[in-house]
C-alpha cells in the first residue's frame, strides 16, 4: 500500500504567515503519532537563515485527503528547531500551554472564517474597470447577479466534510465574491488545528477552479465591508450562568487588554475596525446584547436564557487562531478562576 501524506505547516512570513505543504510517501497508514517527523529549508519560508536552516515538522493532526481521495492524508505540523525546541513562528506550542492550564474550565470555540475570492488583480464579481452594484443584496443572496463563486464554496464544503473536519456551515456574505464558513464549537487546540485544514481546503480548492483566496481584513478599499473571524467562546461556567458571561466581557476590557488583543487579532485591524460596516472601533472597547457594533456582542438569546457564549467580533479574517484562542483562553479563564474564588 502507497499512501501519499500532505504535510502542511505555517511559515514564518511576516506580518501574516502563509501555509506550505508538501508530500511524503509513506508504505502504510499511521496513526497521527506515529507519523514520522519530516524536515524542510527553513531558509525558504522565512523561517530560518541561510547557513543553518534546517527544521523540523512534528504531526499533531491527520485527517483524509478529500483532494486525493482514498486512504490519502493530510497532516498539520508543528515546527521545531532540530534540539525539539518549538520555533518561534510556532504559535501552537504556546495555545498548548494555556489550554492545558484551563483544561478544567472547558473552553470552547466557534470560528466565523470570512474571505474573499480573486480572479486576478479584482475581487470576484467586480466588473473589470469599475465596481458592481453597492452592498444589499448580496448577503446570503442567490442568483448570478449577486452571487459569485457558488461552485468553488460548495467543492470546499464537501472536501471539508469528506476530511472530517468541524465545519459547521457557509454562507454568502455582504460583498461580492465574499463568503464565510464556520468551523466548531470545539476545544481550543482542535477549533485551531480543524480551521488552518480548512484554509489549507480553501485555497487548494481554488485552485482547482483557477481563481485565489484571500484572508485580507480589507479587500475593497471604500464603502465595502472587511473580512472577519468573529470568535465564538463560551466555558462550562458560562454556558450554565449568566454572571460569567458578563464577568468574561470585563476582563476582555480590563485595563491594557484590548490593544494587547487587538494588536494580535491579525494584519490591517485599522483598516477594519473603523466603527462602520458592523464593527467598532479599533481603539475602543465595547460589549452589548444584540449589538454587532460593539467589541464583544452578547447573542439575544444568551441574554434571554441568562446562559451561553459571547462573540468577539474584533479578529481579523487573517488571525492566527492558535493566537486568538489563546489569548481569549487566557484573559477569560483567569478572571473567571478569580471570580470562583471570592
Amino acid at each position: 500500500m502507497t499512501i501519499k501524506a500532505e504535510y502542511i505547516w505555517i511559515d514564518g512570513t511576516q506580518p501574516t504567515a502563509k501555509l506550505r505543504s508538501k508530500t511524503k510517501i509513506l508504505s502504510e497508514r499511521v496513526d497521527t503519532a506515529e507519523l514520522p517527523l519530516w524536515g524542510f529549508d527553513g531558509s525558504s519560508t522565512n523561517q530560518a537563515e541561510g547557513h543553518a536552516s534546517d527544521l523540523v515538522l512534528k504531526p499533531v493532526f491527520s485527517c483524509p485527503d478529500p483532494i486525493r481521495g482514498g486512504d490519502h492524508i493530510l497532516v498539520l505540523c508543528e515546527v521545531f528547531n532540530t534540539d525539539m525546541t518549538p520555533h518561534s513562528s510556532n504559535t501552537r506550542a504556546a495555545l498548548r500551554e494555556v489550554a492545558e492550564k484551563f483544561a478544567d474550565q472547558e473552553p470552547i470555540f466557534g470560528i466565523e472564517q470570512e474571505y474573499t475570492f480573486f480572479e486576478g488583480t479584482r475581487p470576484l464579481g467586480f466588473p473589470e474597470g469599475g465596481f458592481p452594484a453597492p452592498q444589499g443584496g448580496y448577503y446570503c443572496g442567490v442568483g448570478a447577479d449577486e452571487i459569485f463563486g457558488r461552485d468553488v464554496v460548495e467543492k470546499h464544503l464537501d472536501n471539508c466534510l469528506a476530511a472530517g473536519l468541524g465545519i459547521s456551515g457557509i454562507n454568502a456574505e455582504v460583498m461580492p465574491g465574499q463568503w464565510e464558513f464556520q468551523v466548531g464549537a470545539l476545544p481550543p487546540l482542535e477549533v485551531s488545528d480543524h480551521m488552518w485544514v480548512a484554509r489549507w481546503l480553501l485555497y487548494r480548492t481554488a485552485e482547482d477552479f483557477g481563481i485565489s483566496a484571500t484572508l485580507d481584513a480589507k479587500p475593497a478599499k471604500g464603502d465595502w465591508n472587511g473580512a472577519g473571524a468573529h470568535t465564538n467562546f463560551s466555558t462550562k461556567a458560562m454556558r450554565e450562568g449568566y454572571d460569567a458571561i458578563i464577568t468574561a466581557c470585563e476582563a476582555l476590557g480590563e485595563g491594557d487588554k484590548p490593544l494587547e488583543h487587538v494588536r494580535q487579532y491579525g494584519t490591517g485591524i485599522e483598516d477594519r475596525l473603523t466603527g462602520a460596516h458592523e464593527t467598532a472601533p479599533w481603539d475602543q472597547y465595547s460589549y452589548g446584547a444584540s449589538d454587532r457594533g460593539a467589541s464583544v456582542r452578547i447573542p439575544w438569546q444568551v441574554e434571554r436564557d441568562k446562559k451561553g457564549y459571547i462573540e468577539d467580533r474584533r479578529p481579523n479574517a487573517n488571525v492566527d487562531p492558535y493566537v486568538v484562542t489563546r489569548l481569549m483562553v487566557d484573559t477569560c479563564c483567569t478572571a473567571l478562576a478569580k471570580a470562583l474564588q471570592v
